[in-house]
């Protein structure tokens, strides 16, 4: 029985899709190793210095004041719980009056959870479970849809820019009153093929990050009175979204100018937020590159598959010239099309880096072809057989999302 790119052996189908995933899974692995031994060298040894001090000073202050130990350990205790309440020794802004339970649902919403603030009774943690479910994706569709958004912006600025450029070499015709739709139609034929690489995006969203977190951290660094490096680490923790809670911005309970404070505040994190959201998008198809140009590079056969390396799925791109067959992918839904006058190569001119031309698939095409099509001012065209199952649209993770039950719906 031929083994149509599905592995015989017992251990199930074994496809390229398989086998990045099971490269995912080690890497993090590994990456999680790594991870812990370095914090694990770099901190340990201070939290064994911060233990020691904290056993000399309650052991002196017993001794000082003549207290019993398990009756000192008691009170500090109630002073834990009066910690996670929200009770410093330091006068801090209310946690629980209208603008702190705002910054409360605007850390929710965003997963951001600093934990400085918590819900204690039965009626709030129960709302929040219900509250969070809805928030927290409404949330990631609109981060999703600003990153749609930003492409639309770079997009066209790439595109002015790659039109300034080819204008200057001459390739391009200049503007002229006499026979203008003459040289708009050659102007857009030759910028026809032309892709905007994402790694230009990327590269602009990193730098866009760079800059709103430095000037956050300059922000902070003045108002809260935080080391320069402090701030920036603060300002990676609240933008991504990890939100560890050891240093939390906008908690005292007073400002100078506080109230044009608190509206920078909202509108940096925000923006800090938006901007690692679409560059930890990106970065994630730049990933899936390099786990392709491994698998390339590997072509691991199967022993019991007479030789069979690992089958690309149906949405994988491939080279034009390993594409003999007569039906040409389609990148909006992975479906098959019947035609081949789109004469958009999925290939070559779609990426820079022509180590990973053999192995893009469906999800960095996506995000190119948006690119070129919103630069060209060309809409996708809406195929009947495409868009009947309601799924279709976006980029970055909604966008293979989409495709992904566009393909499931399609098959059923």
């Amino acid at each position: 029985m031929a083994c149509k790119g599905a592995c015989c052996c017992g251990f199930g189908p074994v496809n390229e899709d398989n086998a990045r995933f099971i490269m995912l899974m080690l890497f993090i692995i590994l990456y999680l190793l790594c991870g812990a031994a370095v914090f694990s060298a770099l901190e340990r040894p201070m939290e064994k210095q911060a233990k020691e001090r904290w056993a000399q000073r309650f052991e002196l202050f017993s001794q000082k004041y003549n207290l019993n130990r398990s009756d000192l350990e008691k009170f500090l205790r109630h002073y834990e719980e009066a910690n996670m309440a929200g009770i410093r020794v330091d006068t801090l802004r209310p946690r629980w009056d209208f603008t702190g339970a705002f910054y409360f649902v605007g850390t929710v919403v965003s997963t951001i959870g600093f934990g400085m603030t918590t819900p204690a009774t039965v009626g709030g943690k129960i709302f929040l479970i219900f509250y969070g479910l809805i928030g927290c994706a409404a949330t990631i569709l609109f981060f999703n849809l600003f990153l749609e958004r930003i492409i639309t912006v770079l997009a066209i600025i790439l595109k002015f820019c790659h039109e300034v450029q080819r204008r200057r070499k001459g390739v391009l015709p200049h503007d002229s009153r006499q026979g203008s739709s003459n040289v708009r139609l050659s102007r857009e034929d030759s910028l026809a093929g032309w892709k905007p690489s994402v790694y230009c995006v990327m590269l602009i969203l990193c730098v866009a990050a760079i800059i709103v977190s430095c000037c956050a951290s300059a922000m902070y660094s003045s108002i809260e009175g935080w080391a320069y490096l402090d701030s920036l680490y603060f300002c990676f923790v609240a933008f991504s979204t990890i939100g560890f809670g050891d240093m939390v911005s906008s908690q005292r309970a007073s400002y100078e100018n506080q109230a044009f404070y608190r509206i920078g505040n909202f509108i940096l994190i925000l923006m800090g937020v938006c901007c690692i959201y679409s560059l930890f998008n990106v970065i994630s198809i730049v990933i899936k590159q390099v786990l392709n140009w491994l698998l390339k590079k590997l072509e691991i056969p199967c022993r019991h598959c007479h030789g069979r390396s690992l089958r690309p799925r149906r949405n994988a791109v491939m080279p034009g010239h390993h594409r003999t067959c007569a039906r040409n992918i389609s990148i909006d839904t992975d479906a098959v099309n019947d035609s081949e006058t789109d004469g958009r190569r999925l290939s070559g001119e779609m990426i820079s880096m022509r180590d990973f031309l053999a192995a893009n698939k469906v999800n960095l095409a996506i995000m190119q072809k948006q690119l070129s099509e919103t630069a060209n001012g060309h809409p996708r065209p809406c195929k009947s057989t495409h868009r009947h199952n309601g799924f279709s649209g976006g980029v970055g993770a909604l966008g293979i999302m989409n495709n992904r039950l566009a393909e499931t719906s399609v098959e059923r």
